[in-house]
């Protein structure tokens, strides 16, 4: 942040994180008390500014406190980019409201030495947050793009086409390759959500050894992962843990969740293979679109699926086949069961002789075709 003559001009990007780092307990408190106050607040404001707060601390307590303060800056605006999807200048206006409200009741309640800078410090950050979207809003519509064409219909039109054609999800490793080319990203990758364990994994995508790889527990620094709404990264480094970013030399990614009737199936990923790019909010809506047609697709996979009878499977190795169905690997699967990892192994291999399958990935997908799994 910028500093100038004021009172606060002490406090630095550093510093205010680990503020923010040692109060965020008592604020959020605080933040928790003036967002149910009785107010003419409608639910669905209150709502998109609870996010907001939410993400904002969030993002705090989980930054690096070693910053340059020049940094500062940049990274505002790397968070509000992340929330374009929730964003106008009325939930922005309240978040602020609350925010303040919090924080300067706080820095009383704790006698805080230092609480004018505090305060200063937090009104230049917001000052600045207000001008950026400001900024965002009026380059938008005569923006220049490279992926002007985008922003058209045709993309979605052949989306919907190959959806309608597709009798199920063994099709998906085509569906996101025909992603990235006609929404033009280098790199679209699917991870599933597990429901019953909070979980996700890497599913499908370039670089299958590297995506499969991926497994995590929401809330555990993947919180773009817990978001259901659309989320634009122009740096993911105080988002994404750092092997993550590390393995797939990721720079700007977007993240898409894949929902239907409140269902949550996964989330899709969209990013440049480490070239740093820029999001608008139309184009971000129109990738959210993309998607609510595959929830859609998801949520009907069951209903075009070929029934056959001629493959029977055992109990345990229809249980093996969910595990696969999950990413789980032969030493997980192992622990689960309580067999040898060479017990598994045999079952893996009776399941691809079974099922005609040349690996565990034609395996899952074999099954779903046969109506074997659902």
């Amino acid at each position: 942040m910028k500093r100038s003559s004021n009172h606060y001009e002490d406090m630095t990007f550093s510093e205010f994180i680990l503020f923010m780092k040692t109060y965020s307990q008592q604020l959020e408190e605080n933040i928790n008390i003036y967002l149910n106050l009785d107010s003419p607040i409608l639910e669905s404001d209150r709502i998109a500014t609870e996010m907001l707060l939410q993400s904002f601390l969030q993002f705090f307590t989980e930054s690096r406190i070693e910053h340059k303060e020049e940094d500062g800056m940049a990274q505002m605006h790397t968070w509000l980019m992340s929330q374009l999807a929730i964003l106008s200048m009325k939930s922005l206006n309240l978040f602020q409201l609350v925010f303040e409200k919090s924080l300067i009741t706080l820095v009383f309640q704790i006698k805080h030495h230092r609480s004018r800078s505090i305060v200063m410090y937090t009104l230049s950050i917001f000052t600045y947050l207000v001008s950026d979207y400001i900024n965002c809003n009026n380059s938008e519509e005569g923006k220049s793009n490279d992926k002007k064409s985008i922003l058209e219909n045709r993309p979605l039109d052949n989306l919907n086409k190959l959806l309608i054609g597709t009798s199920g999800v063994q099709n998906l490793a085509f569906i996101l390759k025909k992603c990235e080319e006609w929404f033009q990203y280098k790199r679209c990758v699917f991870y599933a959500y597990v429901p019953w364990s909070n979980e996700f994994y890497g599913a499908v995508g370039t670089e299958l050894q590297k995506v499969q790889s991926m497994r995590g527990q929401l809330g555990d620094r993947y919180t773009v992962f817990s978001a259901q709404k659309p989320i634009f990264l122009k740096d993911p480094t105080n988002y994404i843990k750092d092997d993550h970013i590390q393995l797939f030399g990721l720079s700007s990614i977007i993240f898409i969740p894949i929902v239907h009737e409140e269902q949550l199936f996964g989330w899709l990923t969209f990013d440049q293979r480490g070239q740093e790019f820029d999001c608008t909010s139309k184009e971000l809506a129109l990738l959210e679109q993309v998607g609510i047609r595959l929830g859609l697709f998801f949520s009907r996979r069951g209903e075009g699926l070929i029934k056959v009878n001629d493959v029977h499977l055992t109990e345990r190795e229809h249980s093996i086949l969910m595990l696969l169905s999950e990413g789980y690997d032969n030493k997980r699967i192992a622990k689960l069961l309580f067999l040898s990892e060479h017990t598994v192994r045999d079952y893996v291999s009776s399941l691809m002789k079974k099922l005609n399958a040349k690996n565990r990935t034609q395996v899952v997908a074999s099954a779903f075709r046969k109506g074997l799994l659902q």
